[in-house]
């Protein structure tokens, strides 16, 4: 039987992969700078539920949903079934840098120097 705290932990793991879930679907659709309507036009996904998805107010998403949405904004879909909280095969699980990428998107060589500076200036200040 779980505890209260590790009750609390495992909501605490879940939310956080659901609210990495709904930043990587928001930030995948502004980059491809559509609105909620449009995305419903070229899925069949309601906007309400897409605006849920987004809020991560929806705790298991459909992967079929999930399969549309990634195949429209062209991320990873292993990225969002394991942040849905789906078991994704061993092999096929992407690796952190993998999960870090796709919530990132789309990135610019501009926006990718800009990261990289700021990175090794968040480094340089832990010595």
């Amino acid at each position: 039987m779980l505890d209260i705290a590790s009750t609390l932990r495992i909501v605490s793991i879940m939310m956080t992969d659901l609210n990495a879930l709904a930043t990587m679907l928001r930030d995948a659709r502004n980059q491809h700078d559509l609105t909620l309507r449009e995305v419903e036009a070229k899925t069949g996904v309601s906007n309400a539920y897409l605006s849920q998805m987004e809020g991560a107010k929806i705790k298991q998403p459909s992967p079929q949903v999930l399969h549309k949405l990634c195949e429209l904004y062209g991320c990873s879909y292993m990225a969002a079934m394991e942040f849905a909280g789906y078991p994704v095969p061993q092999q096929q699980k992407p690796a952190a840098n993998a999960r870090f990428l796709a919530r990132l998107g789309k990135t610019s060589s501009d926006e990718e120097s800009a990261l990289l500076e700021y990175l090794q200036f968040l480094r340089s200040r832990k010595r």
